[in-house]
Order: C-alpha cells, then structure tokens, then sequence
C-alpha cells in the first residue's frame, strides 16, 4: 500500500536518481576534454555489469541471472547504449542545461509512437502536447542560440532511441526482474564496448596515462552515478505510483542547469528557459497522460526515465 511516507520517499528517490543523472552528465562533460568518449562509457557500463552481477550473485546466485526473453534483453541493452553514446558526444558541444531540456523530449516521442507500437489512441489533448513540446525545443535550439545546427540533432536522436528504450522497458516489465534486466543492460554494453575499445586503444592508453586522481575520481564517480542512479529510480517506482512520480523526473533540467552554471559558467538565456519550462511541463502532462491510461488495464507499468 502507498502510504504518505512511502510516497514521500519515493519521491526523494526519485529526485536522488535525476540527480545522480545531471551529475553523471556534468562528469561526462568533463572527462570528455581529456578522454576518450569511448574510455568513458565502457568504464560507465562495465562498473554497472560488475556491481550488479556481484548483487545478483548475493542475492540468489545463478537463478537470478535467468531471464524470459533473451533478444529483448541484448535489444535493451544495444538501445540505452545508443543513447549513452550519443549523450556522451553531444555534451561535448552542447551546454548541459540546453541538452537536458532536448532530451526530455522522449516521453513526447513515446506519444507520437504509442499508436503504432502500442496500438493505443492519441487523443487531440496529447497531440497538442506534442505541438507545445516541440515549440519549447525550438525555442532552446533556435537560431542565433549557437545550438542551431548539427550539434542539435544529437539529443533529438537521443530523445528517439530513448523513447523506443522506454516502450521495450515497459513490454518487458511484466516479465523480466528490474534488477536483473540492469544487470544485463550494464553487461550489453559493456561486452560491445569491448569490441570496440581495441581500436583506440593505443590513444586511449596515452590519456589514461596522462589523467590525474582528480580525473580518476570522476571517472568513478560517472560509473556509480549511472548505476546507482538508475537503482533509486527502481526504488522509488517500488514505494510510490509510477504516475505520481514521473514528473519529479523533470527536475533533473534544474540539476542540470545548476551544475552547468557552477561548473562550467554556463547559464541559459531567457528564452531558452522559457523552452525548458515548455517541455518540462508538456512532458510531465503527456506522462502522466500516458500512466493514467495504462493504469485502467491490469498490466503493471515499470515507467523509466533517461539515462546513461
């Protein structure tokens, strides 16, 4: 039962896992100056595999890696990979605030793609979300704001990959454990990663060489915020309406924009928080939406917001 306190702290994880989310962000950011993008990630879904694995392991050994659908697992896990990458890249051009209201864009996305992969009906009140929505993106990436152009489109692929993310999240859901399918989403990536790394190995072995504590320390603290990010967020859906909670999710864009005012002195001009405010506002109204449909068929819903 949902009781006052239950929600209460399920909306204090919820605010813990954005929050970890902004600040995986910035360290992304960061890092992106002395490493490798591709260092970065495959550190961040490689901690992920590791941490998650010695859970499961201690929790209930092998049987708790077994899984209903192997494809969807690795479909998963290929999805949110997709979208750490191109995260990774854009927040290497893009200010952080700016890229965080884009991105929060996906729950839009899930809209415009709920009549054909959940065959379910979009009403003319959730059409004009997607219309206020997308205004509010054209007000942050507008031209003149130095963000028109191809770096743009990097966050708007995002928002998309994400929002298939998110409907595979929600078919798989009935099925799979949370926790295990994290363990494999960490794995997915990190074993394709892999494959990759050894073709820059040679300079990503000169970066590691050439970074500090400091820089080993956000390296580390990028991994753990992902993937603990990720665990608040699962909590908080246990204790707490995925409905009520889903518009917490949004102040992630606050988050953001402080770290970016703090670390990197960038800081959103008038329109571009008029933008945000757009956004954020249609998407929590198009969530919620979305939920309250959902929540008159006996199919559980285990919502999950953006990451990487």
């Amino acid at each position: 039962m949902a009781t006052p306190s239950r929600v209460l702290s399920g909306i204090g994880l919820t605010v813990l896992a954005v929050a970890c989310f902004a600040t995986l962000d910035s360290g992304v950011k960061h890092l992106s100056l002395v490493l490798p993008m591709l260092v970065v990630v495959w550190f961040r879904y490689a901690v992920q595999a590791v941490l998650m694995g010695g859970w499961l392991m201690l929790r209930g050994g092998a049987r708790r890696f077994r899984v209903q659908n192997w494809r969807f697992q690795v479909l998963r896990g290929m999805l949110l990979l997709l979208t750490s990458v191109l995260a990774f890249y854009a927040l290497r051009v893009m200010p952080l605030a700016e890229f965080t209201a884009v991105v929060m864009l996906s729950p839009i996305f899930v809209t415009l793609l709920a009549p054909w992969v959940l065959r379910e009906r979009v009403s003319a009140l959730r059409w004009a979300l997607v219309v206020v929505a997308f205004s509010g993106a054209l007000l942050v990436i507008r031209p003149g704001s130095g963000l028109f152009g191809a770096a743009a489109l990097l966050p708007l692929m995002l928002a998309w990959s994400h929002a298939f993310f998110q409907l595979l999240t929600s078919r798989m859901s009935a099925s799979e454990s949370p926790m295990t399918t994290h363990f494999y989403t960490g794995a997915v990536g990190a074993a394709v990663l892999s494959l990759a790394l050894p073709m820059q190995w040679g300079e990503a072995a000169q970066a590691l060489e050439r970074i500090g504590p400091a820089q080993w320390g956000v390296l580390a603290v990028v991994a753990l915020m992902g993937t603990f990010g990720h665990l608040a967020f699962i909590y908080g859906l246990g204790r707490a309406p995925a409905a009520v909670l889903m518009p917490f999710t949004y102040a992630q864009i606050a988050f953001a924009t402080l770290w970016g005012w703090v670390l990197f002195s960038q800081a959103p001009d008038a329109w571009a928080v008029a933008g945000m405010g757009l956004i954020a506002g249609s998407g929590a109204a198009s969530v919620w939406l979305n939920l309250r449909a959902r929540s008159s068929s006996a199919k559980p819903v285990h919502a999950d917001t953006w990451a990487e």
